[in-house]
């Protein structure tokens, strides 16, 4: 167990992380929910309630979506542009591991099983860290919509307003509002990353060059 631990303690700490902070989403989010259904002299929600509602869908998978959209356009943009002096950014001037062709590869009994059978499987293989990034995107992005059009029919209920379909909630402000306030500030924060860690340091950290490496240096 120990030594499971130590192997998968970067993984498993933000899995514990995510859970506690989603736990605190939904319970801080049900107390705020109830507040504003009592505002509008309306009844309060259960917990159980308020997280299969439309709210609490709509409040985790717009967030959800920013994150992948961030994260998948991270990694194909890293594999195309560089960054001078940035641990985020391939190394400058000279190959980088991640551009070898894996058609050329010496194939082992350890080499991952899409690169030995080749062909399409290896097409896809070779793309499928910004794939899945994008594949969550777009399940997070219909999600948000569908959770946020059940909520905005709510809301319009209550003011005797008729509902929208999901078609009708993605053509509203408050829809691409919701979006683009997650994806500007996702992309703001690789923005810090890349530029910051040209020139500041975090010892023993992988998103750190070495403290004592020029500035010039490029690459992890």
């Amino acid at each position: 167990m120990k030594r499971f631990l130590k192997n998968n303690g970067l993984l498993l700490a933000n899995l514990i992380l995510f859970l506690a902070f989603l736990v605190g989403t939904a319970i801080s989010g049900w107390h705020q929910y109830n507040e504003d259904q009592l505002a509008h002299g309306q009844a309060i929600e259960t917990l159980g309630g308020y997280i299969t509602s439309g709210a609490f869908m709509e409040a985790v998978f717009e967030n959800w979506e920013s994150e992948f959209l961030q994260m998948g356009m991270y990694v194909v943009l890293t594999a195309y542009l560089y960054q001078r002096g940035s641990s985020e950014s391939k190394p400058l001037g000279k190959p980088a591991e991640q551009d070898q062709d894996p058609r050329t590869a010496e194939v082992n009994p350890d080499t991952p099983w899409p690169v030995k059978k080749g062909g399409w499987v290896l097409a896809v293989y070779e793309h499928s860290l910004s794939a899945l990034f994008f594949i969550l995107f777009a399940l997070s992005f219909i999600l948000h919509a569908v959770g946020g059009a059940e909520d905005y029919s709510s809301e319009q209920a209550a003011h005797g307003e008729p509902g929208v379909t999901v078609w009708e909630y993605l053509a509203t402000s408050r829809f691409w509002f919701e979006s683009f306030q997650n994806w500007q500030s996702e992309f703001l924060a690789v923005a810090v990353i890349v530029g910051a860690s040209v020139f500041l340091r975090e010892r023993r950290s992988a998103e750190s060059k070495p403290v004592a490496e020029p500035h010039y240096f490029t690459g992890a």
